[in-house]
């Protein structure tokens, strides 16, 4: 695109390759911008809360992925228009950052823009609606403050951290098993937590997951899973108190890096030859054995000969562990990773309590289990599944869980859940209304509509009358000053969400707010469009 100008000197812009490309300006840029990404938002809408449904995708590769995740939907989505993937990263900066309420953020996105094209239609410009959200913004972040309530727990006491866990396993297919997966994610989040800087790595829990048994085998173990098998059918399967060898280097001869050619003309070179190689793999164990390590772990494989001698000399190997799992093997065992076998020494030995080799159904699957490590502060959760679908579902459960109980551990104050705070922000934005002035104030009204989208959602999904619903927890919170009123999704009879243990954490819910505000007003600046012809359509 280039900017001319004529000789009275008025501009004029020159598009490359102009039949190709189409222009949108104005009012038509910002609504055709708005419906791209209300196209998204609709579809996510179905999947809010514990009754939402489930999406099911499949990748160029034919890979099924069924899922009810926001950020993973949208992940999965072949989406084309800038815009639209604006959405999309919208989900996944809520995912980085949370891990928690994707579809939620995107919900209230697209309910904001829905209302920023009515005020659009009213003829209010698009920077007057940015400022009147931006003000409501801050009103809903106060009233959160406000409602938001601090639980206490410690190692011995985590029901209410139980509770929040819970609350974000009930919308996924791991509903029926919630309560055993949170209290896993809580324990392992308590073997890895900085409590005095209110900080946890969770690079430090792993989440391994292997097809077969049911989810009730799931298991948090003290250590590390290795996906592996050892090396030869014979060697031991246990072994207590392990010193293990982190090599990075094969047990393989050494390769001349430039060309080279051998000729081999008689039997006595050739076994030349062979009890060279022979020594050469003797003295790669021997080296190994005399630093005292009984557990052989190897990023790369085994030649035949060297696998045989390692068996012979008692030493439990596994071969072809990733590089992660071998980073994280070093942490967990405070052991270092040795390059050459030059440089094994005992010192850079890891230690283990327990290193054993644990057999899964009848399908000749194995797992490596290291226990006890040196370091506690390694865990890792260990899931089944009927199915690779279940298994990946669990996986993506289990991360959300994870970081709603590390979200708790840095803020300890939540608010309540099932639309209740959403409501209680609306009629606070509502109210604010009010007081404001000028053209300022349909905007702040419109925002108050676009959070009543989430409770309305919640509301659709269950079966239940959005309308009356919505009427009647408005009226009733307003009547008992109680901000605990929200959506009765599971039919309890009940819609104090207090008395539910509907909870979330208020890091989560804020962060919700703040991101969808910011993107809408991205979208209400953007008022010319240039592209090619297919992308704008």
């Amino acid at each position: 695109m280039s900017l001319i100008f004529d000789e009275y000197g008025r501009p004029y812009i020159i598009l490359q390759e102009q039949e190709k490309k189409t222009r949108v300006k104005g009012l038509d840029a910002i609504r055709s911008n708005i419906a791209a990404a209300r196209t998204l938002s609709r579809t996510l809408t179905t999947s809010l809360g514990p009754k939402g449904m489930d999406k099911m995708l499949q990748s160029q590769d034919g890979d099924v992925t069924v899922t009810n995740d926001g950020a993973t939907i949208l992940k999965e989505m072949d989406v084309e228009n800038k815009v639209a993937k604006l959405m999309v990263e919208l989900a996944q900066s809520q995912d980085d950052e949370i891990g928690d309420g994707t579809t939620g953020v995107v919900v209230l996105a697209g309910a904001l823009l829905e209302q920023a094209l009515i005020l659009l239609d009213r003829g209010i410009h698009p920077t007057k609606i940015s400022e009147g959200f931006d003000k409501a913004c801050e009103v809903c972040l106060e009233r959160l403050e406000q409602i938001s309530q601090k639980i206490e727990f410690n190692e011995n006491s985590y029901e209410d951290l139980v509770k929040a866990a819970m609350t974000t396993l009930s919308s996924k297919v791991v509903n029926r098993y919630s309560r055993q997966l949170a209290e896993i994610c809580i324990k392992a989040i308590f073997s890895v937590a900085d409590f005095e800087r209110k900080d946890v790595n969770l690079d430090l829990i792993k989440v391994e997951a292997k097809v077969g048994g049911t989810l009730e085998d799931s298991v948090l173990v003290n250590g590390i899973v290795l996906d592996k098998d050892v090396s030869h059918p014979q060697m031991p399967k246990v072994v207590e108190n392990a010193k293990i060898c982190i090599l990075t280097c094969p047990f393989e001869p050494p390769k001349p890096k430039t060309k080279h050619k051998l000729d081999i003309d008689s039997v006595e070179k050739y076994r030349d030859l062979q009890k060279a190689e022979q020594e050469y793999f003797r003295d790669m164990v021997q080296r190994v054995k005399d630093s005292g390590a009984n557990v052989v772990l190897c990023q790369w494989g085994f030649d035949d000969e060297a696998n045989h001698l390692l068996y012979q000399n008692g030493l439990l190997a596994v071969r072809w562990v990733g590089g992660v799992e071998i980073e994280l093997v070093a942490m967990a065992t405070h052991g270092r990773i040795i390059p050459r076998f030059s440089e094994i020494s005992e010192k850079k030995l890891g230690k283990a309590g327990k290193v054993r080799e644990v057999s899964l159904g009848t399908t000749h699957d194995h797992v490596i289990f290291i226990e006890d490590c040196a370091n506690s502060k390694a865990v890792t959760i260990f899931l089944r599944g009927g199915s690779k679908m279940a298994v990946d579902e669990a996986k993506r459960s289990v991360h959300d869980a994870l970081c709603q109980v590390r979200n708790l551990i840095r803020d300890q104050r939540i608010v309540y859940g099932g639309g209740s705070s959403e409501i209680a922000c609306s009629l606070a934005v509502s109210e604010f209304a009010d007081k404001v002035s000028g053209v300022e104030q349909y905007a702040i009204r419109c925002f108050a509509d676009a959070l009543d989208a989430i409770p309305t959602a919640l509301a659709d999904n269950s079966g239940l009358s959005s309308l009356d619903t919505l009427g009647a927890l408005k009226a009733a919170q307003l009547k008992e000053k109680n901000p605990r009123l929200g959506v009765d999704c599971l039919g309890l009879g009940s819609w104090d969400m207090k008395e539910q243990n509907v909870y979330e954490t208020l890091l989560s819910k804020k962060q919700q707010i703040q991101l969808a505000t910011q993107l809408v007003k991205m979208i209400l600046k953007i008022d010319d469009v240039i592209g090619p012809t297919d992308a704008l359509t």
